[in-house]
């Protein structure tokens, strides 16, 4: 046999569904999200000789979870829930040195009853399928009095259209150019954002069982800590410039969405698109003596999801 060594290792549990209800005297707040945790440390003897006395078993990832649903004031923020999860991972075990916490918050918002559209106060509706996006890297590589964390948050699913505003001309023409230039065009994208916030430090817990989490008085707006604000904010930036923009490409219109949420959020420092093509093929219907081909005259589509463009890019703070 070969020698090797074992390069990497990280393990965890994936697919914790957590649903919380926050019981208000007048209204509830609910949340939903999928979450992920992820540990590395010192575990390469699971690995290498079947010793699983460094094996924090996955199940415990688990109950830690829900325990932390439970108590933490942080649950309806999902990057502080996730920074409290990372955190209480990393401080509780002297061996583990990262903890990788990653989630997704579904979608629930209140419903509006009556002629006057008054909340309710405990009843809501899955109101999109897009869905918010929380990645966190808690390291305690450097001590566990000197934790530290990367943070990226973003937006998936996110389906939009718009039926006109768009157009694409200009681009090389050869041999294998099939693709009719158009001045006006449907354009429809599933948006994938990620933007990461500046490394931050954290405070490590001071009581014995390693629950406490500090939130930071006077923390900046569009830090890390005002990541709820950031999330409207790139939502409304990134459909605000998809409609307005008379877009040339999708290149284009990605860049101008990419600077709007580095411009309204001082501490986001990138920011990631990935945006797929969503085609509508006008029919032809030429046959029968009818116009639908002709971008002022076409009316009737056929969607189509494959093969289809993905337009990607990263825009990063000076």
């Amino acid at each position: 046999m070969s020698e090797s060594v074992l390069a990497h290792a990280r393990y965890g549990k994936d697919f914790i569904r957590v649903f919380r209800v926050v019981r208000g005297s007048e209204f509830h707040q609910v949340v939903e999200y999928n979450v992920s945790v992820m540990l590395e440390g010192d575990i390469d003897p699971s690995y290498t000789v079947a010793d699983n006395s460094v094996v924090v078993a996955t199940d415990s990832m688990k109950n830690i979870t829900y325990y932390l649903a439970k108590t933490s004031p942080h649950i309806l923020s999902p990057e502080r829930f996730a920074l409290h999860v990372g955190t209480h991972m990393v401080s509780k075990y002297a061996h583990i040195r990262r903890a990788i916490v990653t989630l997704e918050k579904l979608r629930w918002s209140r419903i509006a009853v009556g002629a006057n559209e008054h909340p309710h106060p405990h009843s809501f509706v899955r109101d999109g399928n897009d869905k918010q996006t929380v990645e966190v890297e808690v390291d305690a590589s450097a001590g566990k009095d000197k934790l530290s964390a990367k943070v990226t948050s973003g937006i998936t699913d996110l389906l939009v259209l718009k039926s006109t505003g768009s157009a694409f001309h200009g681009y090389i023409r050869d041999e294998y150019t099939t693709l009719v230039e158009v001045d006006d065009r449907i354009l429809s994208t599933s948006v994938d954002l990620a933007y990461t916030f500046a490394p931050l430090s954290l405070s490590a817990p001071s009581d014995a069982k390693k629950i406490d989490f500090t939130i930071p008085e006077g923390f900046a707006p569009g830090s890390v800590w005002d990541a709820d604000n950031v999330a409207t904010r790139a939502r409304n930036a990134t459909l605000d410039i998809f409609a307005l923009d008379e877009s040339a490409s999708v290149q284009a219109t990605l860049f101008k969405m990419g600077q709007r949420v580095i411009a309204e959020n001082a501490g986001v420092v990138s920011v990631t698109y990935k945006l797929p093509n969503k085609h509508y093929i006008p029919v032809n219907m030429n046959y029968i003596g009818v116009d639908n081909t002709t971008p002022v005259n076409a009316e009737v589509f056929v969607p189509t999801s494959a093969p289809s463009g993905l337009i990607s890019a990263t825009i990063s703070r000076k």
